[in-house]
């Protein structure tokens, strides 16, 4: 009998080292499990769970462009592939950024900055900046803040507005899909991160040339990751936004407190990151725009959010006539759709910087108490166009800091550097490739 408690024993032992073994759930723990359970449609719990990035047969994907280990692993490459920056507008700065310049894989894949910079950077993260004998009119930079690429495999379409992507909210736009614009890829037919990736390469001076599929090597990793491709047309810049799509695909923040939570590890969350997501889940009802696997949706709301324009941090340029200030409206160009936006993810937000559409927000905190006292910042936005889902809820004080404790700690990944590339096959060095990153970087 004793050698039979003793098996039992380790059995158990076992099972609580590789994490099949639930822990015991509290009354805050069942509390919550009930309120998730009741807001779901039909899975429960694992309406918001994210998978493993390594398997690829859970994670949306695109049916026109399937995800492949091979397809993946060059993705990876090519986003921080500094030199795939040939078209720079300043001859100093030929092949000094990738898209990582904008969407660092140190800060979530999001930017340290108001405003992201491009072609004619200098420096990495908070310290990134333009030489002030750089012509700041040729400097890439976007009318809007740089918003993060984790989880974005639950995005059908990009960006704030939602412009790229030729399915879902996109369909029945397809007279804005004009040749000669950024939007033509909507043609193609790919969903919103493929449309988006391919698009990028253009839009931020990027080209797929001889010298990077000769010289540094990349033709093998094409022919991997696309066998089934014509080789005419294999080594392109299509191909290669397909790529870096299926590599973006994969950024899922699975390690986070609360999905460790929702896999039944109930010890991974503090109580008062619980008590913030019973309000999250129940009175401030977050959850209804902020749902699924990477609480966001596919809808756009306006909230009376400021404009890049409106920055008081420094900023390259910004314009206060530009169509992004228009939201969904700037797309598909109907009155209705003015100053809506869409619904961010909600993951790894704790150390960005900027927050909003237009960078006004500095931390969760200061979102959380906006949303709460319901009332609109931007005084070009008519009252008659806020969304009426933007009212006052009645949080108390303590509660705005249990509500903002979840969203900033329980959700948080803090192993998001696994996703970073270890080499690229240029040598170069990467995510940026100017002289002040190479000296911060430490890259000969």
């Amino acid at each position: 009998m004793k050698n039979v408690r003793i098996g039992i024993f380790s059995f158990l032992a076992l099972l609580t080292i590789i994490g099949c073994y639930k822990e015991k759930a509290s009354d805050l723990d069942e509390e919550l499990i009930s309120l998730i359970e009741a807001v779901s449609t039909s899975e429960g719990l694992d309406q918001f769970k994210l998978p493993n990035h390594k398997n690829l047969r859970e994670i949306p994907q695109d049916p026109r462009n399937p995800l492949t280990e091979d397809k993946v692993a060059l993705g990876r490459m090519l986003f921080h592939e500094t030199g795939l920056g040939i078209n720079s507008h300043h001859s100093e700065y030929m092949m000094t950024f990738s898209c990582a310049s904008c969407h660092s894989p140190n800060s979530s894949f999001q930017s340290d900055l108001p405003q992201a910079i491009g072609d004619g950077g200098n420096g990495v993260g908070s310290s990134r900046n333009v030489a002030s004998t750089t012509d700041t009119e040729k400097v890439d930079v976007l009318g809007i803040r740089t918003p993060t690429l984790l989880n974005s495999a639950y995005q059908t379409n990009m960006n704030w507005n939602g412009e790229f992507g030729a399915t879902d909210a996109n369909l029945g736009t397809e007279h804005r899909w004009v040749n000669g614009t950024e939007l033509y890829v909507n043609q193609l037919g790919f969903e919103g991160l493929e449309s988006q990736a391919i698009s990028a390469i253009n839009q931020h001076r990027m080209d797929v040339n001889d010298s990077l599929v000769l010289e540094y090597g990349y033709m093998e990793y094409f022919d991997k990751a696309f066998p089934e491709v014509y080789k005419p047309i294999r080594y392109t810049n299509e191909q290669a936004g397909k790529a870096i799509a299926a590599y973006e695909r994969t950024l899922v923040a699975y390690d986070a407190p609360f999905q460790k939570w929702l896999r039944g590890q109930y010890d991974e969350m503090l109580d008062v990151e619980k008590r913030g997501a019973i309000l999250f889940f129940g009175k401030a009802n977050c959850v209804s725009c902020h749902n699924g696997p990477a609480l966001n949706s596919m809808d756009f709301y306006a909230l009376g959010m400021k404009d890049l324009a409106d920055c008081t941090d420094d900023i390259i340029s910004a314009d206060e006539n530009d169509p992004v200030n228009l939201g969904r409206g700037g797309y598909t160009l109907n009155p209705e759709d003015n100053y809506k936006f869409k619904v961010p993810q909600l993951y790894n937000l704790k150390d960005a910087k900027y927050l909003g559409h237009g960078s006004s927000f500095h931390d969760i905190e200061e979102v959380v108490a906006y949303k709460n006292k319901g009332v609109k910042e931007n005084k070009k936005v008519d009252q008659s166009a806020i969304s009426h889902e933007f009212a006052p809820i009645g949080l108390t004080d303590e509660e705005v800091n249990n509500l903002s404790y979840f969203i900033k700690y329980a959700l948080y990944d803090n192993n998001i550097s696994r996703y970073q590339a270890e080499y690229i096959l240029s040598d170069f060095c990467f995510p940026n490739n100017d002289e002040v990153s190479k000296q911060e970087l430490g890259c000969n």
